[in-house]
């Protein structure tokens, strides 16, 4: 399940987390989101293992700044405290897969 994430719970439940995290920018607004949040969604139901966040750059801006979102949808994968991997735009639901799976 993708939960939301607010600023506040960004370091407990990222940075400190003892899994690898998928966080997904996006915003309301943003049609690409909406396409590719149906499978972010899949993804976390099928992957054990990690934890799926999602953190809205609208309301959450000091965190977009933070990790220099530019565009959206940016999937980013930490592990360990520190970014894995990253994905801008939308990809397929495999890929998606493969991006948490290869930090597991």
């Amino acid at each position: 399940m993708v939960k939301d994430l607010k600023t506040n719970e960004f370091k407990e439940k990222v940075l400190n987390s003892n899994k690898p995290v998928l966080v997904d920018f996006w915003a309301a607004w943003c049609g690409p989101c909406r396409m590719l949040s149906p499978a972010v969604d899949s993804v976390s139901e099928q992957v054990a293992g990690a934890e799926f966040y999602k953190v809205n750059v609208d309301e959450e801006p000091e965190l977009a700044r933070e990790f220099s979102i530019m565009s959206i949808p940016t999937l980013i994968v930490f592990k360990n405290g520190g970014i894995f991997d990253q994905s801008v735009g939308v990809i397929p639901e495999a890929a998606i897969k493969e991006l948490v799976e290869r930090a597991i």
